[in-house]
């Protein structure tokens, strides 16, 4: 019992720094809508920063006086990051903010690396607090003690802020319903910039008080920003006392299950997520978003299948790459299969995200059930490579229409958040089913077929399968099937009424999409000749969405485009300079301002513009071709 209670206040420590981050989150979302990416980025620049400051100047004032200036710096910073960047781009699509924030997360990562160094660094213990008192026969760390308590003086200090000043009165109306404030006349430009650095404040302090806990490091950014979203998701977005409690109950997870559960404490915390969307869709605490008042762009058309002309375009452009291994070494082929294969990933998430409104944060959970598939076919079944990829394609198909089924009855970043669980929940599976998956050793020695064993051979099985996709995508979207999706993705209300039920349109785009991710999966097996759980992985997800985002949320096949460019940029890049990270951000940063709708966007608003230019002049008083 005694070592229960220590373990209990080992995870009240530890939830209060993760309160403190999650707030930050939870606010800036609450009022700005940004998805940020960045802010687990933020929290560690916050760890970074305080080093400096606490290993320059001794005693309390200076650790203490080092976690504050490194919070007040750090806050000062993301108010300049929002007003120079951010601020540019609350008119584009608000997931298209999402993109800027990760171009943030990787230059912040290579920077850490070029300021700091790229080995873990051990902050200073707190001054007066270094040893640790007993309570109950068990040994506590006194610094832990101050964390516990500084977890709700924080929240009742916030609490304070938003319900006894005119800004907190602001914030809480902004969160509930912005368009309505600016209505009022609330200047919303410096709203969100106050709001934002709030947040980021809270972020880099959540982040410095960890330093006498934990080393510091140029990685903690991408598993405390996962930490955070579960905590702001299972709380509700918005609600600082919901981010409060289910700090709480995350970190207590963490502290019990791998004592209590050890073979799932890695996904415990996002069973338990999955659990509360499914019963409470918007977080214990949140509350359903109101209605947007946006209206469409003016002048903005639907997508339209392609021309004439446009297909024969394709055709050529597809006729044109099966050359490539005709004069490209090994290499280059290989980098154009591996091209290719995340091709027909971002084509499958941009199908159900453009036609469906559907933002999946796990969509790499069928790839990687693709790619498991494919393999345990070959590996327990001893099938040939073909039947093996449809093997692949089948699992994923199960699994998508599993977790689709629960998935499609939420929306928005709920949706979002609940895709990233189930997603987490495969990955440990194939992480801790070593018996069968390898865990992370994972699975070695899957070659293609004979026939599909050069370079060149795979080159054009691959090509042939995304430009299969590819059509098959593109004939959905134009299809009834499609009109329906795109039908109850405009209109929810208006399409039900027409006989068009929500939830089962966009299960069966969810189900076809991951089928296709599967494809994918397996493909990149046999091209790398192994499988490993970092296919189901956070990070593959990501590179999905940052694919769709940069080709353009709002075309069909732009995804494609965004998958070439950032695919081709990275294998580039890391073969350059070893700072590839920091230089992908920057590229990642210019196009976001350069092109707000995506590079896919950018030929639909150059077309109007070439079909004024080529309308011939009508004189004010007389028709086109001089008809009076």
């Amino acid at each position: 019992m005694d070592f229960v209670f220590a373990q209990f206040l080992t995870g009240l420590a530890g939830a209060a720094s993760l309160f403190l981050v999650a707030s930050g989150l939870s606010i800036i979302f609450g009022v700005t809508r940004v998805v940020n990416f960045a802010h687990g980025a933020f929290a560690m620049l916050g760890a970074y920063v305080a080093y400096t400051l606490t290993a320059r100047f001794s005693g309390p004032f200076g650790f203490w006086g080092g976690i504050l200036g490194a919070s007040v710096l750090v806050a000062l910073f993301g108010a300049v990051i929002e007003m120079a960047l951010l601020r540019r781009l609350y008119r584009a699509p608000e997931l298209f903010q999402l993109l800027a924030t990760f171009g943030l997360t990787l230059v912040f990562e290579d920077l850490v690396v070029l300021v700091w160094g790229p080995d873990d660094l051990l902050g200073p213990r707190a001054p007066g607090l270094a040893g640790a008192v007993e309570l109950f026969g068990q040994a506590v760390p006194s610094y832990d003690l101050l964390l516990i308590a500084l977890g709700p003086i924080a929240f009742g200090l916030l609490w304070l802020l938003f319900h006894r000043t005119r800004f907190g009165v602001l914030v809480r109306a902004a969160t509930q319903d912005r368009e309505m404030v600016a209505a009022l006349g609330v200047d919303g430009r410096w709203l969100f910039t106050a709001v934002f650095t709030l947040g980021v404040f809270m972020a880099a302090f959540g982040g410095a008080v960890q330093l006498p806990r934990d080393a510091v490091n140029h990685t903690i950014d991408l598993r405390l920003i996962v930490d955070v979203f579960v905590v702001v998701v299972i709380g509700g977005l918005g609600s600082v006392g919901g981010a409060f409690v289910a700090s709480v109950l995350v970190s207590e997870l963490d502290a019990f299950g791998i004592l209590v559960l050890p073979g799932v404490s890695l996904v415990l915390v996002f069973v338990v997520m999955a659990l509360v969307l499914v019963v409470r869709p918007f977080g214990l605490f949140g509350r359903a978003e109101a209605p947007s008042r946006a209206v469409p762009e003016p002048g903005r058309k639907p997508p339209a299948p392609l021309s004439a002309p446009a297909r024969l375009a394709v055709a050529a452009l597809v006729a044109a790459t099966a050359t490539v291994p005709l004069w490209a070494g090994d290499y280059l082929v290989t980098v154009g299969s591996e091209i290719l294969i995340v091709a027909i990933f971002a084509a499958s998430l941009q199908f159900i995200m453009s036609a469906g409104a559907m933002v999946s944060f796990g969509h790499a959970a069928y790839f990687g059930l693709g790619a498991y598939g494919a393999a345990l076919a070959v590996k327990l079944l001893g099938l040939p490579m073909l039947p093996a990829l449809a093997c692949g394609m089948l699992l994923a198909l199960a699994g998508a229409a599993l977790f689709g089924w629960f998935c499609v009855r939420l929306s928005g970043v709920y949706f979002a958040m609940l895709t990233l669980a189930f997603a987490q929940i495969a990955w440990s599976v194939a992480f801790g089913w070593t018996g069968v998956t390898g865990g992370d050793n994972g699975l070695l020695g899957l070659w293609p077929d004979g026939w599909a064993a050069s370079p060149r051979a795979f080159f054009w099985l691959c090509l042939a399968a995304a430009a299969a996709s590819v059509a098959l995508i593109r004939a959905l979207v134009f299809s009834p099937f499609g009109l329906g999706l795109r039908a109850v993705r405009d209109s929810a209300l208006r399409a039900e009424a027409l006989g068009l039920g929500r939830a089962p349109v966009q299960w069966a785009a969810f189900a076809l999409a991951g089928t296709v991710a599967g494809l994918a999966g397996g493909l990149f097996v046999f091209l790398k000749g192994s499988v490993f759980p970092d296919s189901l992985g956070i990070g593959t997800s990501v590179d999905g969405l940052v694919m769709v985002l940069l080709g353009g949320i709002g075309t069909v096949s732009g995804g494609v485009v965004g998958a070439v460019v950032y695919k081709a940029l990275s294998v580039w890049l890391i073969s350059q300079t070893d700072h590839s990270k920091l230089a992908l951000g920057l590229v990642i940063l210019a196009l976001v301002l350069l092109f707000p709708a995506g590079l896919g966007g950018l030929a639909s608003r150059l077309a109007p513009r070439r079909r004024r230019a080529a309308a011939p002049a009508v004189h004010p008083a007389v028709g086109v071709g001089g008809a009076p």
